[in-house]
């Protein structure tokens, strides 16, 4: 079959890889139809996580598809059936699954480095280096899925797939953002990023969760657009410096702060030479910018990737304001099926993340685009295998 194959820094080929097998009772085998790149895998992409990847690693954690085979103990699917694979690999069993904290699944993810370099590991994910697991991702024609009752969710045949597929990632991620910040109806919150996740932030807390208001923050002229068509308060961040700019016109702060640019985010000299001298891994200038436009006894979320060590964290702001500070991986199944009927009812639709369509066999293009932010119309591809093309179904 064909997958997508990280080579290197900036280097992604379409190869030729063994189709997978079951190799455990509650694995399912899916042939994809649709898949995607996260913004998380420019991480991959873009270098910062070399250490934690092999010439090969099939890349990928948001598609869908039709399954092919299950295993003899899969329970709650059959071949046929449309799904799709939620990107965290957990087991259902253990005390984190158990309290719903699928994220932090104490069983799927064998690597030590993670032990090492955090004290715990965390769940298994899709295509996401070795240091959650080395999975195989799903930017390929067919994926091998463990735990497939907890992993996979059941997709209807008349959901068009730009909306299928957004649920894979995007949406619950996040909601997740949305949950860790606690946003409440007639809050006034701030989203750093509006990318395809920091967008979603803004739509779910306004549409669902009742935000007040919503200042969008980045510094992409399209980007910013686009917030400003959704009704939030566009804050270009290459123009004035957000966390003043906000306190000027909001003297209280934010009730609450969300993160969603992730670690590759920096603003100043200082951070820049640090990053690039292995000073540090990652940045907080954004961090600090939430931190300090976020009221006192307010919340702050990260749900943008953060994997290393930062320096001038500023600790004594973020204690002497009483402020909660909350990050961490999706929890995807937590938010099923109640993400699934908002869009099946029609009371939230997260297709407007993808702005163009490609073929499967183009993703090395694609990961440049994305990584350069020059997607056509600004935000995500969808992109499309052969059988999805045989199947021709509605986008």
């Amino acid at each position: 079959m064909k997958a997508a194959q990280w080579m290197g820094t900036k280097s992604v080929k379409i190869g030729e890889v063994p189709k997978p097998t079951i190799t455990a009772p509650k694995d399912a085998i899916v042939q994809v139809t649709h898949c995607c790149i996260c913004g998380s895998d420019l991480h991959m992409y873009g270098g910062e996580m070399n250490m934690a990847m092999q010439k090969g690693d099939i890349l990928g954690h948001e598609a869908i598809g039709y399954i092919e085979e299950v295993g003899p103990e899969v329970q709650n699917f059959k071949a046929g059936e449309r799904v799709i694979i939620l990107p965290v690999i957990a087991c259902g069993e253990c005390f984190y699954c158990q309290n719903q904290q699928y994220s932090l699944c104490d069983t799927t993810n064998p690597s030590q480095d993670m032990a090492n370099l955090y004290g715990h590991r965390l769940s298994g994910i899709f295509g996401y280096s070795h240091l959650t697991g080395g999975y195989p991702g799903d930017q390929a024609e067919f994926c091998r899925v463990p735990n497939a009752d907890l992993v996979l969710l059941k997709c209807p045949e008349d959901m068009p797939a730009k909306k299928a597929l957004a649920l894979a990632d995007v949406t619950d991620t996040a909601w997740h953002g949305v949950e860790l910040a606690e946003v409440r109806e007639g809050d006034v919150i701030g989203v750093w990023g509006c990318g395809p996740i920091g967008l979603s932030i803004q739509k779910l807390s306004k549409e669902i969760r009742g935000a007040q208001k919503v200042y969008a923050v980045d510094k992409d002229p399209q980007r910013l657009k686009i917030a400003e068509s959704f009704g939030m308060i566009p804050v270009d961040a290459s123009k004035v410096t957000p966390d003043e700019y906000i306190l000027s016109v909001e003297p209280c702060g934010l009730d609450r702060g969300i993160e969603a640019s992730g670690f590759r985010s920096t603003d100043s000299a200082t951070h820049k030479i640090m990053r690039a001298t292995g000073l540090e891994g990652d940045s907080t200038d954004t961090v600090s910018e939430v931190i300090k436009a976020t009221r006192k006894c307010g919340n702050v979320a990260l749900i943008g990737d953060f994997f290393f060590n930062t320096n001038m964290f500023p600790i004594g702001m973020l204690m002497e304001k009483t402020i909660t500070l909350r990050g961490g991986q999706l929890m995807a199944q937590k938010y099923y099926p109640f993400l699934l009927d908002l869009v099946k009812e029609g009371k939230y639709d997260p297709s407007f993340v993808f702005t163009n369509v490609d073929d499967f066999e183009n993703i090395p293009q694609e990961y440049d685009m994305q990584f350069h932010q020059t997607v056509p119309q600004g935000l995500k591809s969808i992109m499309v295998t052969p059988y999805g093309r045989q199947l021709d179904q509605p986008l």
